[in-house]
């Protein structure tokens, strides 16, 4: 009986949790993003690929692998679409991390850090 209600409160609480990710997902946030060290080409990502600072990927700490985001860069407009592969970044201040390709495509790898506006797509 104590079994059944605990599996119970927890799929109530996984259905919650997937209808709430939903709706986060459609809304657009603004966050800092920097990109990866070459140091890091040709080591293996958290969902097991190699990484390359060549092609357009990101890493996220919640957002599932393989998910889409559009980010725009709020000085010049400039947006892009990356794939999430990784999990991060560890800083308190970015929910992404990006390849320098996709850095270089909205704005300038010189900085550091931009400020992007993002959504996921579906």
């Amino acid at each position: 009986m104590i079994k059944r209600a605990i599996l119970a409160i927890i799929m109530i609480i996984s259905t919650f949790s997937v209808f709430s990710f939903k709706d986060n997902a459609t809304s657009k946030e603004t966050t800092f993003i920097s990109y990866y060290s070459d140091k890091f080409n040709g080591r293996k990502t958290a969902n097991g690929e190699i990484f390359h600072n060549s092609k357009l990927t990101a890493a996220n700490r919640v957002l599932p692998f393989g998910t889409k985001i559009k980010m725009t860069n709020i000085k010049n407009g400039k947006s892009i679409v990356v794939r999430i592969n990784d999990r991060g970044p560890f800083h308190s201040s970015r929910k992404l991390d990006v390849s320098r390709a996709a850095f270089a495509a909205i704005g300038d790898p010189s900085h550091g850090v931009l400020t992007v506006e993002y959504e996921v797509l579906d």
